[in-house]
């Protein structure tokens, strides 16, 4: 091969090259043809002589700067590089002469925001481009001067991989050959002023190391082997309004520890043999798991995410989770995940000031940082901030076959006021205290999920009386699925921390929630937040001596079952844990192992569970005023509680009667809306359920005899602290 001239290389460009401040390296670094010849130009940190190997022959690459070598090989041929230094030798591909991957039109939909499925753009993706295997990095960091990805595979060092800038979009990109899975990586961002940010972990990345090691770490999630079909064909007949839904709330790592091995949570895998199983026999439909996307903090429980697109590491890799999720499937059990769009930890690693700028949140803090939880608000009114959070709800239904998503803090998005003095927020373009940006992308978010998705849920918890959350976006809804009943929660457990005899001064906390109980589409939710930071657990919120305090929470059991809405109970509460919930341990497996009346409590819900799932007087009109009617809801001095549950025509009505005071009422006289005999299905004072047996021998038969409004009733027992189910036989 003839010598050709060599191209004058910019010695500017070789001095940013040198000192790993040139924003455009592809421009300068890789193969260009100059003069009818091709000739690469390379850089490397540890070189101190530098070839392009091709076709077996090695050519000579002259250093032209501290790092930076260039020379000739013959034109439209592959090479690698092969380097000595300092005693070694090595040989590599590239990364520069390989062209882009992103397509124009991932550039065009990214820049409008919306990329729907922005996870296979951005992120790290393993794969084979020109028969070279590695890895493509995408980020996006439009104010960015460059952008380079480090970790082990280029000894952390960002003059190495500087990626390209694509366009006006400010995404970058580079492929970097023989990078795979399990590879730790960051992004090294030199800001527009010359500063250089903390090295930032992947927003879009699908795995991080264990905490409190904080890099993004590559992870293959192609071509999992799903065996779910059954749940998703009938997915949407089991997530509607008229179907039962009973939520068992799941906080992972305190679930159940494997003690004999350092105390450790159970892994993806093993909760998808225990906890499942468990699950299943305790009669519940739905598993919610507290944030499972990638948190720094374990005391923030999950809800100051950093890694959105990543399953935590601390129980296992994605594959793993998709175990768990498909095997809840093949148990008949759906899975909702709590999810965090309202907020965002400041850690250095995140995505506070991304690329040097307030990139995801807001550059003002009275519109960009939650004073109750130190954390950063995300910027709904960018297209691309707004692009990332949307495609993340997508990605985990489509992804991980998630069935719906739990959406924390609405309140605090909706109102820019939320928990602010005066002058410590700013108000809308109208002068309000509404978050117009938040509300636009709530409803966007819910009409593309389901609109992309039509079986999947999604649940707001919201504790204000903002309208229509769980009324359709063309209705002028947030198009939610479903709305936490936090008012409910908050009178009726208030009510139940009453001494009885004082109860009577209180009637309407148990009452009140029927005024606005069809509002929305309500789940009933005893969470992880009451049973937390001082307010004991659900057994030891209730007054009396042991039996009365194990009584009282069975009633309320069967008074919440009865009531109108969705359920969902944390764990541990469905035995009567004595201790308020720790995260740092687990929930107090030895409670229903040696108590019988823990046993009792677990039994009571286990059959709560099987009645309300059996009944669809019990929950097939959760949602509409027509399936419920008072038959008693004025008996205040008596702490007594009566209404009737209805299905549609063809089904069976139910009558629910709930005794509050520790007085057992014989010869009582409850109304009755139809004539025939009515079992007692459900007595919390059951002796199994750890009660005094007391009870109606079965049930009763309705005589012809108004009473209550009802054109039939009949005489029962009532027993002290109780509540009764009865179902009309046919």
């Amino acid at each position: 091969m003839s010598s050709p001239a060599a191209p004058v290389l910019d010695s500017d460009a070789i001095r940013r090259l040198d000192q790993g401040l040139h924003d455009d390296p592809f421009a300068v670094l890789g193969p260009h043809d100059h003069d009818g010849a091709t000739w690469v130009t390379a850089l490397d940190p540890g070189a101190e002589e530098m070839a392009a190997r091709c076709d077996g022959r090695d050519y000579p690459l002259r250093r032209v700067g501290q790092i930076v070598f260039s020379g000739p090989i013959p034109p439209g041929r592959p090479y690698t590089l092969h380097g000595r230094g300092y005693g070694g030798q090595w040989e590599y591909e590239d990364a520069y002469r390989f062209g882009p991957v992103l397509s124009d039109f991932d550039e065009y939909l990214l820049g409008e925001g919306t990329h729907l499925e922005l996870w296979r753009a951005l992120g790290a993706h393993p794969m084979v481009l020109a028969g070279v295997g590695g890895t493509h990095f995408a980020v996006w960091a439009p104010n960015a001067h460059r952008v380079s990805v480090v970790g082990d595979f280029n000894a952390w060092d960002g003059r190495r991989h500087v990626m390209r800038r694509r366009g006006a979009t400010g995404v970058w990109e580079i492929f970097v050959p023989h990078v795979g899975e399990g590879a730790a990586y960051k992004y090294e961002i030199l800001a527009r002023d010359g500063r250089l940010v903390p090295l930032k972990a992947d927003p879009v990345g699908f795995g991080a190391q264990h905490p409190p090691e904080t890099a993004s770490v590559v992870r293959d999630i192609r071509g999992y082997g799903w065996r779910d079909e059954a749940w998703m064909s009938t997915r949407a007949d089991r997530q509607r309004r008229d179907a039962p839904i009973a939520i068992y709330e799941v906080h992972l790592g305190s679930w159940k520890r494997i003690w004999n091995q350092g105390g450790r949570p159970l892994s993806y895998r093993e909760a998808a043999e225990d906890l499942v199983s468990y699950a299943r026999e305790m009669g519940f439909t739905h598993l919610e798991f507290m944030p499972l996307s990638e948190y720094p903090f374990d005391g923030s429980w999950g809800y100051q995410p950093v890694g959105l697109y990543a399953p935590t590491i601390r129980f296992g890799p994605p594959h793993e989770f998709r175990d768990l999720v498909d095997a809840a499937h093949r148990a008949g059990l759906g899975v909702l995940l709590d999810w965090v769009p309202g907020h965002f930890p400041s850690d250095p690693h995140g995505l506070a000031r991304f690329d040097g700028t307030a990139l995801y949140e807001h550059q003002d803090p009275r519109e960009g940082f939650h004073q109750d939880w130190n954390t950063l608000i995300y910027n709904y009114g960018r297209r691309e901030v707004q692009n990332f959070l949307v495609a993340n709800a997508l990605y985990w239904l489509e992804e991980y076959h998630v069935d719906g998503l739990r959406v924390d803090a609405v309140a605090s998005m909706l109102y820019r006021d939320y928990s602010r003095r005066p002058g410590e927020w700013i108000p809308n373009i109208h002068g309000g205290r509404e978050n117009l940006e938040a509300i636009a992308f709530l409803r966007r978010m819910n009409a593309t999920a389901y609109g992309r998705h039509p079986g999947i849920m999604t649940v707001a918890e919201e504790s204000t009386s903002f309208p229509g959350v769980s009324h359709p976006t063309h209705a002028g809804g947030l198009g939610f699925g479903y709305k936490w009943n936090m008012g409910w929660m908050n009178d009726t457990l208030r009510y139940m921390a009453l001494d009885p005899v004082h109860r009577k001064y209180h009637h309407h906390l148990m009452t009140f929630g029927l005024h606005y109980a069809f509002s929305e589409n309500f789940v009933l939710p005893i969470s992880h937040d009451e049973v937390v930071h001082g307010k004991g657990s659900m057994v030891a919120k209730m007054p009396g001596g042991w039996w009365e305090k194990c009584a009282n929470l069975r009633a309320y059991y069967g008074f919440m079952w009865g009531h109108p809405g969705k359920k969902l109970l944390f764990m541990g509460c469905e035995f009567g844990q004595r201790a308020e919930w720790n995260h740092q341990t687990q929930i107090d497996w030895d409670a229903p192992a040696h108590g019988p009346e823990h046993r009792g409590i677990q039994r009571l819900v286990r059959d709560l569970n099987t009645l309300y799932r059996a009944l669809p007087a019990l929950h097939a009109r959760d949602c509409e005023p027509e399936g419920f009617r008072w038959i008693e809801g004025g008996d205040a001095d008596n702490s007594i509680l009566a209404w009737a549950r209805f299905g549609f025509e063809r089904d069976a009505p139910c009558v629910v009667v709930c005794n509050f005071t520790p007085v057992e009422r014989r010869s009582h006289r409850i109304g009755l809306p139809a004539p025939g005999r009515w079992t007692e299905a459900i007595n919390t004072d059951a002796a199994l359920y750890g009660g005094g047996n007391r009870g109606n021998a079965g049930g009763v038969v309705a005589e012809e005899r108004p009473w209550m409004g009802q054109p039939w009733s009949a005489e029962m027992t009532l027993p002290p602290l109780s509540t009764l189910i009865f179902r009309l036989d046919r």
